[in-house]
């Protein structure tokens, strides 16, 4: 599982190789924010995106041994144990308590915003340059968040200046992603994509130990709270995040972030479905404006995205 190469972020010979792997990640990620809330409204945001981690860490472990990967973890552990805090436990709580007060799918199209953040980080940290269609493409998507904000309908029971702390929290935990994925590029190169994903979750899981014993729901969670969390923490994370790092090694972490371009996808037919969550058209069309602005910002659409030469 080791990456390939490094450098990063040309489509050409590379393309069949990690597209699957993209729609595969993109579905198992719109699904997340469904078994969030499943999992958040029983144990709360802080025990929900602890376990999750924890549980993801217990599932990927034996597969690292088997992999012959521990040497690899052990002599990377404090990069990769930092990714967690950044990559995971702060993000997932941040979103885990956006969807107790916000649709599941207005969560994901904020959370669509992750290239958006990601091309800026990368500009200003790794020194990627920034066209000006590139740069037409952050304001396009910046001007769907902020429209999106305007009319961001309330989730079941929510005030609105709940649903404003609710949107804050999904764009500063898509601020923290898009800074992991640089990080990664930055640090993480050449360590294996399952020591990775392994060590990530296991620095998550001591970060958020503390707060999720203090947290803990004092009445007991029923068994579907319990597989909501082991399918997010097995399927969302444990799996989703070796495609995710396989991503980042593979296409660059500009595209690698693009999953949420397609995820959102998903994740409003999954909310609708099985939530009866309402799909308004100002929804959909705040999603067009921000998922054309990834593509523009990502250089999805326009020309290659090149990285930069910014000395360290």
């Amino acid at each position: 599982m080791t990456a390939p190469h490094t450098s990063a972020e040309a489509l050409s010979p590379h393309a069949p190789a990690w597209v699957g792997e993209f729609v595969l990640l993109s579905s198992l990620w719109g699904a997340s924010f469904l078994f969030m809330r499943l999992g958040a409204a029983e144990f709360g945001p802080l025990p929900m995106a602890g376990l999750r981690v924890l549980m993801a860490a217990l599932f990927l472990w034996p597969f690292l041994l088997h992999r012959g990967e521990w040497p690899a973890l052990r002599r990377h552990w404090r990069p990769v144990l930092f990714a967690g805090l950044i990559n995971s436990a702060i993000p997932f709580a941040l979103f885990a308590w956006a969807v107790m007060h916000i649709a599941t799918g207005l969560t994901s199209i904020l959370n669509a915003t992750v290239p958006l953040f990601g091309a800026l980080v990368a500009w200003l940290w790794l020194g990627d340059r920034i066209s000006r269609l590139r740069w037409a493409g952050l304001a396009l998507g910046f001007v769907g968040v902020a429209l999106l904000a305007w009319r961001a309908p309330a989730g079941v029971g929510a005030s609105g200046s709940q649903v404003g702390w609710a949107i804050a929290a999904c764009l500063l935990a898509s601020t923290c992603y898009a800074v992991a994925a640089s990080y990664a590029r930055r640090y993480l190169v050449g360590i294996p994509p399952l020591a990775t994903a392994t060590g990530s979750q296991v620095g998550a899981a001591l970060g958020l130990a503390l707060p999720m014993w203090w947290a803990w729901p004092a009445q007991t969670p029923s068994l579907r709270a319990w597989a909501a969390i082991a399918a997010i923490a097995v399927l969302c994370t444990g799996i989703a995040y070796i495609l995710y790092f396989r991503l980042i090694a593979n296409a660059g972490p500009s595209r690698a972030l693009a999953v949420t371009f397609l995820a959102p996808v998903f994740a409003v037919f999954y909310g609708a479905v099985f939530l009866g969550e309402a799909v308004t058209p100002w929804m959909l069309g705040c999603g067009v404006i921000i998922a054309c602005g990834t593509a523009l910002s990502t250089g999805l659409v326009g020309g290659a995205v090149r990285p930069g030469t910014k000395a360290p």
